[in-house]
C-alpha cells in the first residue's frame, strides 16, 4: 500500500467541526527531508524488530512484560509501531496485531469512570500517561477500521475518552497522574494534548479554550534563559526529555512560529545524539525523550531533521539487541522496542499525527 492510500484511509474519519473547535494549521516542512533516511540496513533492522515485537503480543491483544504486562500505554505504543510501518487494522502482515491491540484497549475502559482507559494489572506510575497514549492510538487508528461494529465501538469509546481528558484539565491548563483537575506537570500534559490533536483530526470537537489554556501552561514551564522546559512551572531545572515534550506539545496545539518553539529547538540541537551532549548516555527517560525529540525535529523540518535523524538512527541501531529488541535497564523491553521502532520509522510519514 502506498503512503497516499494509507493516509487517505487514516484521515477518512474527518468531519466538519464547529467554529468553536480547536484550530491548527500545517507547518512548512520540505517534502524531501525523508529521502534516503531509512536505508537498506535500517529497513532490515526494522523488519526484524517488528517481527520480534509481534511475537510479544499476548493472547488478549496486549503487550508488556513484568509489572507492565497489559499496560495500556505499552499496548498502544506497540500498535503505533506497526502503524508507523504502514500496517493497518486487518491489512498487511501485522494488520491483525493492530486490530487485536485496538480490541484490547477498548476492553480497558473503567466501568466506574466512563472513558477512562486504564488497567490496574499493568498500571505503572500515573495512569493518565496510559490514558493519553491509548486515546492517541484509538484516534490514529479510527479512520482505518472497516469493521462496522468495531468502528462504532471505537468511536463511542474515543468520544468518552476525549471528554475525560477535557474534564481533567486543571485551571493552569495542564494534566496530572489522575483524571482529576487538581495539579499538572508537563510530561502528562504532552500525552493529553497529543491525544486531543489526534482526536480532533479524527473528527472529535475540542474546545479552543482547552488548547489556549494548554499552550499557556506549557509556555510557563519554559526556562527563558536556556530555552529548555521544566517538569512544572518554576520547579526544577530544564531537561532534554521535558524540552522535547514541550516543543511537541506546542506543535500539537498548533504553535509553530513562536519564540518558545525556536528556543526549545535550539536547546535540543545542543544535545544531538552521539554528540557528547547531556543526553549522550541513555537514562531512564531515553526512549521517552527521543520519541518526542524526533517528532519535534520532523515537524521543524529542514536541517533540523536532516541532522537529527541519522544521529538517533545510528545510535539506536548500535544499541539494538541480537534478537531485534531494545532494552534499557529495568524498563519493559516491549516499551523500549515500540518506542525505538516509532522513532526509526518517522520518515515513512504514515502516522496521521505526523502530518503537517
Amino acid at each position: 500500500m502506498d503512503r497516499r492510500t494509507f493516509l487517505t484511509r487514516g484521515t477518512g474519519a474527518l468531519l466538519g467541526l464547529s467554529a468553536g473547535g480547536m484550530l491548527w494549521r500545517a507547518s512548512g516542512q520540505d517534502a524531501g527531508q525523508a529521502a534516503g533516511m531509512i536505508n537498506a540496513n535500517t529497513q532490515g533492522a526494522i523488519d526484524r524488530s517488528l517481527a520480534w515485537l509481534a511475537g510479544q503480543q499476548h493472547q488478549d491483544g496486549s503487550f508488556g512484560t513484568g509489572q507492565m504486562t497489559g499496560n495500556v500505554a505499552v499496548s498502544a505504543l506497540a500498535g503505533l509501531a506497526f502503524m508507523a510501518g504502514g500496517y493497518q487494522p486487518g491489512r498487511g502482515r501485522y494488520g491483525e496485531h493492530v486490530t487485536r491491540a485496538v480490541r484490547y484497549i477498548l476492553t480497558c475502559e473503567d466501568r466506574a469512570t466512563p472513558g477512562y482507559l486504564t488497567n490496574q494489572r499493568g498500571a505503572f506510575n500515573g495512569p493518565m500517561y496510559g490514558h493519553g497514549f491509548a486515546t492517541l492510538f484509538l484516534a490514529e487508528v479510527y479512520g482505518m477500521v472497516n469493521e462496522r461494529v468495531l468502528r462504532d465501538n471505537l468511536r463511542a469509546t474515543l468520544g468518552r475518552s476525549v471528554r475525560l481528558i477535557l474534564n481533567s484539565q486543571n485551571q493552569e491548563g495542564g494534566w496530572r497522574y489522575q483524571p482529576r483537575p487538581v495539579d499538572a506537570d508537563l510530561s502528562v500534559t504532552i500525552c493529553q494534548i497529543m491525544a486531543l490533536r489526534a482526536a480532533r483530526n479524527a473528527g472529535i470537537s475540542v474546545p479552543r479554550r482547552t488548547r489556549d489554556l494548554c499552550v499557556q501552561y506549557v509556555k510557563n514551564c519554559q526556562d527563558l534563559t536556556t530555552g529548555g522546559f521544566r517538569y512544572q512551572p518554576n520547579a526544577g531545572p530544564p531537561g532534554f526529555a521535558r524540552t522535547a515534550a514541550g516543543v511537541v506539545a506546542l506543535y500539537s496545539a498548533g504553535i509553530y512560529d513562536d519564540p518558545s518553539v525556536k528556543k526549545g529547538l535550539e536547546y535540543l540541537n545542543r544535545n544531538l545524539p552521539g554528540g557528547g551532549g547531556m543526553f549522550g548516555n541513555p537514562d531512564f527517560h531515553y526512549f521517552y525523550g527521543h520519541y518526542y525529540a524526533v517528532q519535534a525535529m520532523w515537524i521543524a523540518g529542514g536541517q533540523n531533521f536532516r541532522r537529527w535523524y541519522p544521529a538517533i538512527r545510528d545510535e539506536l541501531l548500535g544499541s539494538r539487541r541480537p534478537d531485534g529488541s531494545w532494552q534499557q535497564g529495568l524498563m519493559c523491553s516491549n516499551y523500549c522496542t515500540a518506542m525505538a521502532l516509532i522513532i526509526l520509522q518517522v520518515p515513512n510519514n504514515y502516522l496521521p499525527i505526523l502530518q503537517r
